[in-house]
């Protein structure tokens, strides 16, 4: 079964980081887009970030632009999210998700085929 594990998640003060990072069981995640996306309790699921298949270009949500990095290891099959200058409004649970796609990547969640199951990151003092 094709699954995608996030972890990394965490409480940590405003103003500190987290590395979140999600691994692939039994595909590459180097064939795929990979979506970051973020659900706080009572709102939507919303797209934060994503990394292409080809060339490794990025994307990013607004509200984490500066503050946040995706970026993919092949070799570990592993994406990671570097967030950094984290604030109570990032406190959610996170996911990741694959695309197979050669495109630029999006982070409208419908095109998205495979999910993890999240990792929680509360951000509070």
């Amino acid at each position: 079964q094709w699954q995608l594990v996030e972890s990394g998640g965490g409480l940590v003060q405003p103003g500190g980081s987290l590395r979140l990072s999600c691994a692939a069981s039994q595909f590459n995640l180097d064939n795929y887009a990979i979506g970051w996306f973020r659900q706080a309790p009572g709102k939507e699921r919303e797209g934060v970030s994503c990394i292409s298949r080809i060339e490794s270009n990025t994307n990013y949500a607004d509200s984490v632009k500066g503050r946040f990095t995706v970026s993919r290891d092949n070799a570990e099959n592993t994406v990671y999210l570097q967030m950094n200058s984290l604030k109570p409004d990032d406190t959610a649970t996170y996911y990741c998700a694959a695309d197979f796609t050669f495109k630029q990547c999006v982070l409208h969640q419908y095109e998205y085929d495979i999910w993890g199951k999240g990792t929680q990151v509360t951000v509070s003092s």
